[in-house]
């Protein structure tokens, strides 16, 4: 439950109009994570990657909780890609700002993921509203 409220967080971030569209005085909320912004983004692109090496490494779930497993991969690649968009200033500056063939490849996949940002966004708040809601059905049964 903890995982899909974190993404929801992280999707609100990265689609701002969304939120502000539904409710306007969400505005000084969002103004103030907006200094926090590459770090969260960053946290969650790591937390996302380790998500998605986490469901390779026990894809033995596929055979017996085959939802769960489509769920956390799904999950984790929203979050690794939204953390990435969102803590790309954080991550060019430190990790790639040594090395012009990584800057350049860092560019590239930006170039691929911010189109889709939006998508990203309702898709990680869809997950995440799964992962709650699958939590609370499947713990019940």
């Amino acid at each position: 439950m903890f995982y899909g409220i974190c993404l929801i967080i992280l999707s609100v971030m990265a689609v701002p109009s969304l939120l502000l569209s539904k409710k306007p005085d969400a505005k000084e909320t969002l103004d103030k994570l907006a200094p926090y912004q590459g770090w969260v983004g960053i946290i969650f692109c790591f937390a996302g990657i380790w998500g998605i090496i986490t469901s390779f490494l026990n894809i033995g779930w596929l055979t017996h909780f085959p939802i769960w497993w489509v769920t956390l991969l799904a999950g984790s690649i929203v979050q690794a890609g939204l953390g990435f968009i969102l803590g790309y200033p954080l991550i060019n500056k430190y990790l790639f700002s040594k090395s012009d063939d990584a800057k350049e490849k860092g560019e590239q996949l930006l170039a691929k993921l911010a189109p889709i940002q939006g998508k990203l966004g309702i898709l990680g708040i869809i997950v995440g509203v799964w992962m709650i809601v699958a939590s609370i059905l499947f713990r019940a049964m």
